[in-house]
């Protein structure tokens, strides 16, 4: 992982997101991708691997920065770096690996993929793939939608997609695995014939699987078939237009969940650009996994935290079709929105028609309008419930309340559920306190067969949603114990900011100061807690001895292993901040002052305390005490005046 973390440039890869200009030597800067801001407050520094922002204070090395960027785990984003810069990844038995797979066989399947999506982009220009450009045209989609989403064509034959990869040297085995070709009687074919295609992607924009769509009369397969299940393709675990819909999603706080390939293409055509689909499943767990870390939710412990402690929520929008399956697909969706924090929408086309239909017939303002429009998904559901019954009659109306109940019960946000219970009340034409209590009694009674699990504890509470006296710091919402933070030091106090600049220096340029000065500096040298905390880190790291020689990198990682889990942040906000001096040829004497100024204060408070500690002292009833602690005064009066003559 280190051999990753150091051949992957930092600079290069957050500037593939981020526009970055110079600020001060050996640092880069640009406005934030995580937050929005007018003033540049991201910091790049590449010679210790760190990126750092000062507007809502997220920070990390090139790893961490992928993991958010792309709301990838930890493991993904390793394994995409080492492919980006060629490192070959040896993994521990029982480590986190995907079971089975060789060592540079992804990279090997994610090439022939690569590959192939061109091929198929190409063949959608020849004359063979006209029925496929007419398909396209008829629901509104010319030459740039098609290049936009990569669709291409798969010819018809048994073999061209296979001649073409065996040119490019992919071998047998290699082909099937790649779920690329089919096998026979007579061995490999393609796949797919005379079909559209279009590329599945994974978040960080790599193809990893392909549907297809049917497209000849003669085809006597499925309307839509998709890449078998590999190493690279698990249909539970991709959704189809991630790769575009990622930066809108993480910036808006928003997912449109829509149904098939040329209803995400509609949509992001239309103004919609967080649409995402399922590929030939049920929207599940696993998509609610890479929705959640997208959207910065940390309902399950799978998204990011913000400096504030708190966690970002967001919208996910379902749209179905109006008809009766489209309804059934909402219904289920329902349990699915006990996974997030984010607040849970429906969007029902009530005529029945999809967003590529709705583009075609009225427009992409309408599609915008379809979303615009959405429906809590709680009140889709209840709503849905109560159709069931008839609510002309008292039977029909407890019937109704009976089976509502649950519903509301199950939700997980504490401070809906009597809101719910008051608006189903009002549907139900009856008094509110009998809804609240067939709701209270509903919640008591187990659900899904978990003995005495209770439908309102089910759900967690959002975690704006705080209770009298409860704050952001405390518990997580798994129920794990929040990190402790650490009270941000005064930057107004003179003192305080002598203490950071010397820390950055300590970090950033260990080189540039004599470890033998830095020796001077004593375990209480630095009165502010957190800055105390860093310099016990770097002495645990050894001290800039330790620094020689090595890579402002290693040092700086050294340093934040070292420290306490609370601390950890700050490490890296230090060894990111740009310096006062921004004049290479100055860096060394900035920096050598910098750390005298604070020796020289912590000379002098020691002067204080020995002047105090003599003016208290009997020169005649101890006098070897009182000689000791004057020649000590004597002594640090000397160095001091030595320092001072140094600057």
């Amino acid at each position: 992982m280190t051999s990753v973390r150091e051949r992957a440039r930092i600079e290069d890869v957050v500037g593939e997101h981020v526009t970055l200009k110079p600020a001060g030597v050996g640092s880069l800067k640009g406005l934030c991708p995580f937050h929005d801001e007018r003033t540049p407050s991201f910091h790049v520094r590449p010679q210790v691997g760190y990126w750092h922002c000062f507007g809502c204070g997220e920070g990390g090395d090139v790893i961490s920065f992928l993991q958010k960027i792309d709301g990838l785990g930890f493991t993904e984003a390793v394994e995409h770096l080492a492919g980006r810069v060629g490192v070959q990844l040896r993994y521990e038995e029982g480590g986190a690996v995907r079971p089975g797979e060789e060592p540079g066989r992804r990279q090997r399947l994610l090439e022939a993929h690569r590959h192939a999506a061109a091929y198929y982009a190409e063949q959608l220009l020849t004359p063979a793939a006209a029925v496929g450009r007419q398909f396209l045209a008829e629901r509104g989609f010319d030459r740039a939608a098609a290049e936009q989403f990569g669709v291409g064509f798969a010819p018809q034959g048994w073999d061209h997609l296979l001649r073409h990869l065996r040119a490019k040297g992919f071998t047998e085995a290699e082909l099937t695995a790649s779920g690329l070709m089919s096998q026979g009687n007579r061995g490999q074919y393609d796949r797919f014939r005379g079909r559209l295609v279009w590329p599945i992607r994974d978040v960080t924009g790599d193809v990893v699987g392909f549907g297809a769509r049917r497209l000849l009369e003669d085809d006597q397969g499925p309307k839509y078939l998709n890449s078998p299940e590999t190493a690279l393709y698990r249909k539970a675990q991709v959704l189809y237009g991630i790769d575009l819909a990622k930066r809108e999603i993480a910036r808006r706080r928003q997912v449109v969940v829509v149904e098939g390939y040329t209803d995400v293409m509609a949509a992001h055509l239309s103004g919609v650009p967080t649409a995402v689909a399922t590929c030939g499943t049920a929207f599940g767990s696993d998509h609610a996994r890479i929705v959640r870390r997208l959207l910065g939710d940390t309902s399950a412990g799978g998204g990011v935290q913000l400096a504030s402690g708190t966690s970002v929520g967001g919208e996910v929008i379902f749209t179905f079709d109006g008809d009766e399956a489209g309804q059934k697909a909402a219904l289920r969706a329902f349990g699915e929105d006990q996974r997030f924090f984010a607040q849970t929408f429906v969007a029902v086309e009530p005529s029945g028609m999809d967003p590529c239909e709705l583009r075609q017939e009225k427009g992409p303002d309408a599609v915008q309008a379809l979303v615009a429009g959405r429906q809590p998904l709680f009140e889709f559901v209840i709503r849905s419930t109560l159709r069931q019954h008839d609510l002309d009659t008292a039977e029909g109306r407890v019937a109704a309340l009976r089976a509502s109940a649950p519903v509301v019960a199950g939700i997980r946000d504490a401070a809906l559920r009597p809101e719910y219970s008051r608006m189903l009340a009002g549907w139900l034409g009856m008094e509110a306190d009998a809804v609240l209590r067939e709701v209270a009694a509903a919640g008591r009674r187990p659900r899904d067969g978990a003995p005495g699990e209770r439908a309102s504890e089910a759900g967690r509470r959002h975690p704006t949603m705080l209770g009298p006296g409860e704050r952001p710091g405390g518990p997580s919402p798994d129920g794990a114990p929040a990190r402790p933070r650490l009270v941000a030091p005064d930057r107004t106090d003179p003192v305080a900011k002598l203490e950071r600049n010397a820390l950055e220096v300590l970090l950033q340029h260990p080189g540039a100061v004599d470890a033998a000065a830095v020796d001077d500096l004593a375990p209480d040298a630095f009165t502010v807690p957190a800055f105390r905390a860093v310099h016990e880190a770097i002495r645990a790291a050894g001290g800039l001895a330790s620094a020689a020689g090595g890579s402002p990198a290693v040092w700086v990682e050294r340093v934040r292993e070292e420290a306490a889990l609370p601390v950890q942040p700050l490490v890296l906000e230090l060894a990111v901040t740009p310096l006062p001096e921004d004049r290479p040829d100055a860096i060394d004497g900035y920096a050598r002052g910098v750390v005298a100024a604070l020796v020289d204060l912590g000379i002098t408070r020691r002067i204080a305390d020995l002047r105090g500690r003599l003016q208290r002292m009997d020169p005649q009833g101890d006098a070897d005490a009182y000689q000791g602690a004057f020649a000590e005064l004597i002594a640090l009066e000397g160095r001091r005046r030595a320092l001072r003559q140094e600057s």
